[in-house]
């Protein structure tokens, strides 16, 4: 359950950033578009601006006064129609905007041959709203017009003003829609490879959390495998431990029936108070221990101790030591107790000791597990894989467990040292870092 939420977290991540990254591109590709056309647009702006200060004012007022196809208005139509071809626009014209709602074209920039051309005065299809703008004395800009006659375009005006500052009319330019359509398209073939390079960093992405989606997931099996492997080894260790002191305490309940069948009740009591210590010893183990891993591994490696007659002491700091991995804690104690309860075995009864300390303070972790036993030379061979002291036993595995506790401790960026104190003591300390 919990392997299908992380991939299902990690599909739903794939899926939200393709989403955003399909949605910045598409965003980055209007913006874009708009900029272009609001650079089309300001620079026809500047040009009508241009326009309506080069224009011979006194010729146009002039022909205002007289509206008619005279020497002023070929002057002015010859003029703008000079300026359309040089800005490659649709229209270049001037307009009367007399009120706030319908503006007259007055002269259209047209070559001379044209016989039917614009007809002075004719109603013009600037929007009201633009038209109202320029009524109060405003540029304005139009969006884009669809006009039946003269096509789709958009359409830009500017003041004429005459030498005392007074509006006398407005220079009109249409740019048509395919002249912006066109410019828009050589704009975006410029910046194809930002698009293929945003296309290509989807891909990657998608591909990436793809990759790491197969490799958590791995991760998590490799985990799972371990932790598996760990536990299901101690679990081993207590049904062993749990079924040999059970064998042991029948032999004694048919021992202590015995010494009752033959009516030896002195026999008995004495033989019950040499139990006594070991039915202590075998009460349930109770720990003041934070971490419940770690409690239920010393419960576990006290119960195997005492089958064992090896002495086990315990002094365990109040931390949940949550710095370090579950698994991580367990695998390093649980070799080095390990391997104690091996070389204490290899004493008489009476000599078998073994003790825990696992302290913590701000700065670091350290775990002493001391054993009495055979003596150990430190040396580097002894946490590589494969080497061990002990005697081959059929089935089993030797030489793992100082390599396992070497390679997590590394991990941890600590340090293992394992030292003999005298003839038969030993004492293995591990000391981890606190990371911030």
């Amino acid at each position: 359950m919990k392997n299908r939420k992380i991939k299902l977290i990690l599909m739903l991540s794939a899926v939200l950033l393709l989403l955003f990254t399909s949605l910045n591109v598409y965003t980055s590709y209007a913006k874009m578009k708009k900029t272009v056309e609001e650079a089309i647009t300001n620079q026809t702006l500047e040009a009508a601006k241009s326009i309506a200060i080069s224009i011979n004012i006194e010729a146009y007022k002039q022909f205002l006064k007289n509206p008619v196809r005279n020497e002023y208005y070929w002057e002015i139509r010859s003029y703008l129609n000079d300026v359309r071809e040089k800005l490659s626009a649709l229209n270049v014209y001037t307009l009367e905007i007399d009120n706030p709602k319908v503006s007259r074209a007055m002269i259209v920039g047209e070559p001379e041959e044209i016989k039917k051309s614009f007809p002075i005065g004719e109603v013009c299809t600037v929007p009201e709203a633009q038209v109202k703008k320029a009524y109060e004395g405003n540029t304005y800009v139009t969006g884009v017009i669809e006009d039946p006659i003269y096509g789709t375009y958009v359409s830009v005006g500017v003041p004429i003003k005459d030498e005392v500052g007074k509006i006398i009319g407005y220079i009109g330019i249409d740019i048509g829609a395919n002249t912006i359509n066109d410019i828009k398209s050589k704009v975006l073939e410029n910046n194809i490879l930002l698009f293929v390079f945003n296309g290509v960093v989807i891909f990657v992405v998608i591909i990436s959390f793809w990759f790491l989606q197969r490799w958590y997931q791995r991760e998590v099996m490799k985990e799972v495998g371990y932790t598996e492997d760990t536990y299901q080894t101690e679990i081993k260790s207590l049904i062993t431990s749990v079924s040999s002191l059970r064998h042991d305490f029948t032999n004694h309940i048919q021992v202590l029936h015995g010494f009752l069948q033959l009516e030896e009740v002195d026999l008995a009591k004495n033989y019950l108070s040499s139990l006594s210590k070991e039915v202590q010893a075998i009460q349930s183990l109770k720990f003041n221990i934070d971490h419940p891993g770690l409690s239920v591994l010393l419960q576990t490696k006290k119960l195997a101790a005492q089958n064992h007659q090896i002495e086990m002491g315990f002094t365990i700091s109040c931390n949940s030591f949550d710095n370090l991995k579950t698994t991580d804690l367990i695998k390093i104690l649980s070799n080095l107790i390990d391997n104690a309860i091996d070389a204490a075995k290899e004493l008489p009864e009476g000599e078998r000791k073994i003790s825990i300390s696992c302290n913590a303070d701000d700065k670091k972790y350290v775990f002493k597990i001391t054993n009495t036993g055979p003596v150990i030379i430190e040396n580097e061979s002894i946490f590589k894989q494969g080497y061990t002291t002990k005697k081959a036993e059929q089935g089993k595995v030797r030489g793992q467990g100082l390599f396992i506790v070497k390679e997590i401790v590394s991990k941890y960026k600590g340090k293992i040292s394992i030292k003999s104190t005298n003839e038969i003591e030993t004492t293995a300390i591990v000391e981890i870092p606190r990371s911030k």
